[in-house]
């Protein structure tokens, strides 16, 4: 029988049943990262984005199409993370605008919403990219307007994902730098993952968790660093099941055995017809999926428990050392200038701070922060102007998008992509200048900046020309690897030499939480008989997973 409509009811579930099946598919959708780093974390960061719509669906007192727009599109919007999350939460943004006024769905409106998603999609990009995210979403849009007029929404889903997909595999022949990779675009994985996910919630079929085979997807074991936290399963699950069929003595302990197979601390009470469910789980999605088998979800929340961790230590170590930039906006004078910058590594947290920074957000491995991160950090900051470093290119969008939902401050967002232009930035500014003035100043030395990174390659792999074997040591320059060999301090000398060139007087290194101040040492005395004419500086920077951080000006 033909699925010719679908209500708020149907969509939830399907929005949901999205969600987990992202959710599930995160770390595979991570490996597909071009750069064979640690820190590959687009699945991370769109699935923190569309768990936060999630809560919000969930927590709906009544599911009407209105309501579920709005906590769809508010949800999304604040639990923005990094571009891919920033550019799924527009695409759910322009959808919610057009389906927010209906009382069912159709084909019709469905090939409408979709077109409205990539143009909202599109224009919170300044420079859309071609085989990316947005090239799936818009070949997923057109391919809806071509069947409009189809009367099976089944059909007319599956014929998206079929569609979806062949764009996806066609993103190597748009982007190089993915075939030279032997990957397909991550964003638009995960975007694909969500499709999918969605027709099962619509068909009522139970998520599929196997991967795709010949998807671009690298087989290896990703180290990380969360993996050997004391912390043996990493979110805290809950949810309410609203049965829709029957769940015996029998079923409850099959559920039970489930969870049990999956993590600890279970808690799964049944009573008539609801199940209250608890269990600590590093696959939070197939609770859900599981979950979703015998009913519809309510009440779900997800809690990265290793994250909080991470912040309480933060917050910790904030309070010790810089009590003043923990105090509540209305304790702190009222200024002309505030600045809010992200950062990671407590030395580099403390070069921020003496260069007058009232607010830092930690942005490390897969943890880069929300637009909801941003907005609570410009509210900490009594100050009529407030400029934001991002320092990491992945985290511009959702600074932009904060500044954009704020209009009794003004924001700047400056456009400084690495830790050593937020600090080259913060040395430019003036007290005495116009924000305007200060702007065009900073970005002015942002410019003169070149920054390069080492750290480790998680995957064998061939870019930039390199010949990348898993756990070789990498230097990655603005655009693109520098260096690769065997030793961290022949690549970094490496990735130096590259970077300096006749106009460059002062090059400045920043050493990780793995290397040691005698190993910084000696690397310092190298750089300085290997560039006389250059000034050194050397500080401790902590951060995790970069062994150097190193610039040139």
């Amino acid at each position: 029988m033909a699925i010719t409509t679908i209500n708020a009811e149907t969509l939830a579930k399907m929005f949901l049943a999205g969600a987990a099946n992202l959710d599930a598919k995160k770390e595979w959708i991570n490996d597909l990262n071009v750069f064979p780093v640690p820190d590959g974390d687009t699945g991370t960061n769109m699935t923190l984005t569309i768990m936060s719509a999630a809560r919000e669906v969930s927590a709906l007192d009544k599911v009407t199409l209105s309501a579920l727009a709005k906590a769809i599109s508010s949800g999304s919007l604040r639990g923005a993370r990094g571009n891919s999350g920033v550019i799924l939460s527009q695409l759910f943004r322009g959808f919610t605008k057009v389906i927010a006024g209906c009382e069912e769905l159709t084909c019709g409106v469905l090939a409408t919403a979709a077109g409205k998603a990539v143009e909202t999609a599109y224009k919170a990009v300044m420079k859309p990219k071609e085989g990316t995210i947005l090239t799936v979403a818009r070949g997923i849009a057109e391919k809806a307007a071509e069947l409009a007029d189809c009367d099976d929404i089944q059909t007319f889903m599956e014929q998206l994902i079929k569609h979806g997909d062949d764009v996806l595999g066609r993103t190597p022949e748009m982007l190089p730098v993915l075939k030279e990779a032997g990957v397909v675009d991550s964003g638009g994985q995960g975007l694909m993952q969500v499709m999918k996910g969605a027709l099962d919630g619509l068909l009522g079929r139970e998520i599929d968790l196997s991967i795709e085979p010949g998807s671009g997807a690298a087989s290896f074991a990703k180290p990380s660093a969360q993996a050997e936290a004391d912390i043996k399963f990493g979110y805290c699950t809950e949810f309410i099941i609203m049965l829709e069929k029957e769940f015996s003595e029998k079923e409850e302990q099959k559920f039970k055995a489930y969870l049990e197979s999956i993590g600890d601390s279970i808690v799964c009470v049944a009573m008539d017809d609801i199940v209250k469910v608890h269990v600590h789980t590093n696959q939070p999605g197939n609770a859900i999926q599981k979950g979703l088998s015998y009913g519809s979800l309510t009440s779900m929340k997800i809690d990265n428990m290793r994250e909080e961790h991470q912040e309480k230590l933060f917050k910790q170590s904030q309070q010790e050392e810089a009590p003043k930039a923990e105090k509540p906006a209305e304790a702190q004078p009222h200024k002309q200038y505030g600045f809010i910058a992200v950062s990671i590594g407590e030395g580099l947290n403390e070069i921020f701070r003496g260069l007058g920074v009232d607010h830092l957000i930690e942005g490390g491995q897969t943890m880069n922060p929300s637009t909801e991160d941003m907005l609570t950090a410009i509210d900490s900051v009594n100050a009529d102007t407030i400029f934001i470093l991002p320092n990491n290119k992945n985290i511009i969008l959702a600074a932009n998008q904060a500044r954009d939902l704020v209009e009794e401050k003004q924001i700047i967002v400056l456009d400084t992509k690495t830790v050593p232009q937020g600090i080259a930035a913060l040395v430019a500014f003036s007290p005495e200048a116009t924000p305007e003035e200060n702007e065009e100043n900073m970005a002015e030395e942002i410019s003169y900046v070149k920054t390069g990174q080492v750290t480790y390659a998680v995957r064998d792999t061939a870019i930039d020309g390199f010949d990348i074997k898993k756990e070789d040591i990498m230097g990655i320059g603005d655009d693109g690897i520098l260096a690769v060999g065997k030793e961290v301090e022949k690549v970094t000398l490496d990735t130096i030499s590259q970077m300096v060139d006749e106009d460059t007087g002062l090059i400045s290194v920043f050493y990780g939480e793995e290397v040691s101040e005698e190993e910084a040492g000696r690397l310092a005395k190298k750089i300085e008989e290997a560039f006389p004419d250059c000034d050194l500086e050397l500080q401790q920077g902590g951060q995790p997973i970069y062994y150097y951080i190193v610039s040139t000006e």
